[in-house]
């Protein structure tokens, strides 16, 4: 996190950061090795609610059902990530990522949103059931590798290419990506667009996002109810987008052409 303060009643203040980052894909089959247990600090975190993302009522009486005569880990975390693709679908109308408010989603039948919804709607059921998640916001940073138009960032402007993926942590994987958003994204987006789900696309992103993702996208942060320093509003639900305060308040982060920001990225050479 980088914050700034400029001196009150500055005309036009602005700042440029620039950050160098290498990624890398993440796949369940990669051959990492064991990975090494979850010390107890993380796995709390991992564990605990949010003001978003309750662990009991609703949350936990839904994955329970859908968890019911699993006893592995990796069978709960797949049912769970079946269920989530089943039962939700990506609305185009959403602002920004979403809001990620889970109860309400599953108190009002309406499970549709965007990634920071439907993940977060994954990450709280998890958690419900003693699996160990994390929603990870980032960004996505250029083309997708995979073949997938949708799921990859178009140009080297990449303002609004916000993204939220998730965690599960598995013994033996360790932190395994889960993306049930992702897969709804190519069922609307991918060319030429409303594909079935019984498409070969959607099929393909299905299978292939419970356990792996590309690393064209940069984590950013896996937390929830921030409280930004020096700031006098109450906590924000997460931190994917830059934030900014002025006499009046805080500034609406989705809104970049009024807050005057932007977001570019490039691949450099090797």
């Amino acid at each position: 996190m980088l914050r700034v303060e400029w001196v009150p009643d500055l005309q036009n203040p602005a700042i440029e950061v620039t950050t160098q980052v290498r990624t890398q894909d993440q796949s369940l089959h990669s051959g990492r090795g064991a990975a090494a247990p979850l010390d107890e600090h993380e796995r709390g975190f991992s564990l605990m609610a949010t003001d978003l993302l309750p662990v009991d009522g609703i949350v936990k009486e839904t994955a329970d059902g859908i968890v019911r005569g699993k006893t592995k880990d990796v069978e709960k975390a797949r049912a769970l990530y079946e269920w989530v693709v089943e039962n939700t679908f990506r609305n185009p109308s959403t602002r920004g990522c979403g809001v990620g408010d889970v109860s309400f989603m599953l108190k009002t039948g309406n499970l549709n949103g965007k990634c920071a919804d439907l993940n977060p709607l994954y990450v709280a059921m998890a958690r419900s059931v003693g699996l160990p998640a994390r929603d990870v916001y980032g960004i996505r940073v250029a083309p997708s590798r995979f073949g997938y138009k949708a799921l990859g960032a178009g140009s080297e402007i990449v303002t609004r290419a916000q993204h939220c993926r998730a965690e599960v942590w598995l013994s033996g994987s360790g932190w395994t990506p889960v993306d049930p958003a992702d897969v709804h994204k190519v069922v609307l987006e991918e060319p030429p667009s409303n594909l079935a789900m019984t498409d070969l696309k959607v099929l393909a992103a299905r299978k292939t996002l419970f356990g792996a993702w590309e690393g064209n996208w940069v984590a950013l942060n896996v937390g929830h109810d921030i409280k930004l320093p020096g700031c006098n509003e109450p906590a924000i639900p997460f931190l994917m987008y830059p934030q900014a305060e002025d006499k009046s308040g805080l500034v609406d982060p989705l809104d970049a052409d009024a807050f005057k920001y932007g977001i570019t990225a490039h691949e450099l050479a090797s």
